[in-house]
């Protein structure tokens, strides 16, 4: 499909008929790298529907404050919200979201991932578009690797990340062996930790909705994680989240990251990162005993709240955001490793793509071997991979990302840290009638 398609394909379904009043969408999204771009580019699509845009520009968890009050209460401040794959399928159940299982031809919605598309559906009806999906690997400096003697296993266990990240730290030069979220929030550390305690067997909840923070596993799991992280961390790593590793790992400052596979093309990009050219990618770690990355599936995909009064121009954007002419748009002014990845199976197809993103098929085994439904190796009442997917978690979520935040700042011990895990959740839970 050529470029110019963008002028006139992604419209069909929504054309507007010229000279007609103009209208003005407001929109909110995350800031990150994949939506600043799509704000940079959004002028064509003003150009082409006389459509205005006002664009509010948040910080991860300021973000999912602010367009879950929104939505909850009906208020209608947002025409197109930026939402994940915790959020979809609860609020489309509440009928908070209107169904987008109507866009132009140019969307072609059979093209996407078929687990990112379930991610977004409810009874088979899509209510969110995915612009960017991500599962969860391993990024690492292959030169510090080769200096310390270090060959980076493909499916590589706790163990070797614990010996691998303490022998490249050099905290003379400011390298750190690793960099993980430490920034409070159910989103952002707990996204993390909750894979970690995932892939040493761990669970949020057992077949009771009990909470199981007083079990060895996740003692094994947050023990571990402070230790390395006080043993190879930067400073300050209980205020870092996504950004922050980002720009940390981009100037050259971490020896392994581990996070979202949407961070690679930010990471291998020589005009933004000082050590692209020595990047390596490797799968999230096991501990060796269960065949379990923990990796996750996440989806930040834009919806309508049923609340909006300019549905149908809302759904004209999302057509254009997250259709393949959009792809093709972003390869033709940044290059084919700069598109949004990980929603549609022709990305993975295409030779282009491919051969200009290193990262592509392990972004792609990674999405694909996500298990959302049985995350933890023992039985579980919830499905999620990184989350629970139950209403209360986004409270529960953020104040135990609190409580692990604290203890990474050593404010509290790791016994003492998952006793208040434990407490805290299941008063909510209570709270919220789950014993009854």
């Amino acid at each position: 499909m050529k470029l110019r398609s963008i002028i006139i394909g992604s419209c069909s379904l929504f054309a507007l008929a010229a000279g007609a009043q103009a209208q003005s969408l407001t929109i909110a999204t995350v800031n990150n790298g994949d939506m600043i771009r799509m704000q940079g580019l959004s002028d064509r699509f003003t150009e082409q529907t006389g459509i205005d845009l006002e664009w509010v520009t948040l910080e991860e968890n300021v973000l999912r404050q602010r367009v879950t009050t929104d939505i909850a209460t009906g208020g209608g401040q947002y025409d197109v919200m930026t939402i994940g794959a915790y959020e979809t399928p609860i609020w489309a159940a509440q009928g908070w979201l209107a169904p987008l299982d109507d866009l132009g031809d140019d969307y072609n919605a059979d093209d996407l991932i078929p687990a990112v598309r379930e991610a977004l559906s409810v009874d088979g009806t899509q209510y969110a578009s995915p612009f960017y999906a991500e599962s969860a690997m391993i990024m690492y400096r292959t030169d510090l690797f080769e200096e310390a003697g270090l060959e980076m296993p493909q499916e590589p266990t706790w163990e070797f990340i614990g010996e691998a990240a303490r022998a490249i730290t050099d905290r003379d030069n400011e390298i750190y062996g690793i960099c993980l979220r430490g920034k409070a929030g159910w989103g952002e550390n707990m996204a993390f930790i909750t894979a970690l305690a995932n892939s040493m067997g761990g669970r949020w909840f057992d077949m009771d909705w009990e909470p199981q923070f007083d079990s060895p596993e996740w003692n094994e799991a947050l023990t571990y994680y402070v230790d390395l992280m006080t043993d190879a961390g930067p400073p300050g790593a209980s205020s870092n989240g996504f950004n922050e590793n980002l720009a940390l790992f981009q100037q050259g400052k971490c020896g392994m990251w581990m996070d979202a596979t949407v961070a690679a093309s930010f990471v291998s990009n020589p005009d933004e990162s000082q050590v692209a050219d020595s990047v390596g990618y490797a799968l999230f770690p096991t501990n060796g005993q269960f065949d379990n990355h923990g990796n996750w599936l996440w989806v930040w995909s834009l919806a309508v709240p049923a609340s909006s009064q300019n549905v149908d121009a809302a759904k004209q954007f999302i057509d254009w955001a997250t259709s393949e002419s959009y792809l093709e748009m972003v390869a033709e002014e940044e290059g084919w490793a700069n598109v949004p990845p990980g929603t549609r199976t022709s990305l993975y197809e295409n030779p282009a793509y491919t051969e200009a993103a290193p990262f592509a098929d392990i972004t792609l085994e990674a999405i694909q071997s996500a298990n959302t439904t049985n995350s933890s190796v023992q039985d579980v009442p919830y499905a999620g991979g990184q989350f629970v997917a139950i209403p209360e978690f986004q409270g529960i979520g953020t104040s135990v990302g609190q409580i692990f935040s604290a203890a990474l700042a050593g404010q509290v011990n790791v016994d003492q840290a998952l006793e208040q895990a434990q407490q805290t959740s299941r008063m909510e839970m209570d709270r919220a009638g789950y014993y009854r």
